[in-house]
């Protein structure tokens, strides 16, 4: 099966890959981890991204298109993945049109996990993590039971930068700006499913087996 696994932060996307591609025996393929595997590999394109990357710069849509193309040429897509991060945007979905057909395959389906922003920002600015062993806690869903101690080794429980709720408005207002054509384009194609990502994980895994015609495992 050959999937997109669309959502904004906080979704619960990478929650939701892990149970996929383990019932589905797909890899999961993140922009990142192509990002990793062509660097460390030192190939011709992953050289150029690292450039990019060492810089703080954006890795170009051609590089990156490049890398994708790569990957899913790689024996372990021959019966399928999981696409996460990648398409970011309509011209990117449409090269991704082109490195498919060349494979001689098409996608089974998209998965667009929509979740309120009320609940993005609870989930999100919730989060605190531990100074002293990085275990992660949220205020509401998983509090440690010592306020502002962690449970474990009792180092100090602190909110990232990136866990603010200016920076979390902004990083969703960049993920609607990109993702909203890149939802139409789909929707033309008729082939992406719409999941409702305020449920609980049990609840959204069960729905994204119900729209792929799979019976939960």
């Amino acid at each position: 099966m050959r999937l997109i696994l669309m959502g904004p932060p906080g979704s619960g996307k990478g929650t939701q890959a892990e149970r996929l591609v383990g019932i589905l025996g797909i890899p999961h393929i993140s922009t990142g981890d192509m990002f990793r595997k062509a660097i460390d590999e030192e190939t011709e394109l992953g050289l150029e991204a690292k450039e990019y990357i060492s810089s703080g710069g954006l890795v170009p849509d051609e590089v990156t298109i490049g890398i994708v193309k790569d990957r899913l040429g790689e024996s372990d897509c021959n019966n399928g993945f999981l696409l996460d991060g990648f398409p970011r945007t309509a011209a990117q979905a449409e090269a991704l049109d082109g490195i498919l057909e060349d494979l001689r395959v098409g996608l089974d389906a998209v998965i667009n996990i929509q979740v309120s922003e009320g609940e993005l920002l609870k989930r999100l600015t919730g989060r605190r993590i531990c100074r002293g062993c990085g275990t992660s806690y949220h205020m509401v869903y998983n509090p440690s039971k010592q306020g502002d101690r962690c449970d474990k080794c009792q180092g100090e429980l602190f909110q990232r930068k990136d866990d603010t709720e200016e920076t979390i408005l902004s990083r969703l207002d960049v993920y609607n700006q990109q993702t909203k054509p890149l939802i139409q384009y789909y929707e033309k194609q008729e082939i992406i499913q719409h999941v409702d990502g305020n449920q609980g994980i049990e609840e959204v895994f069960s729905e994204i087996n119900w729209g792929l015609g799979r019976d939960q495992q």
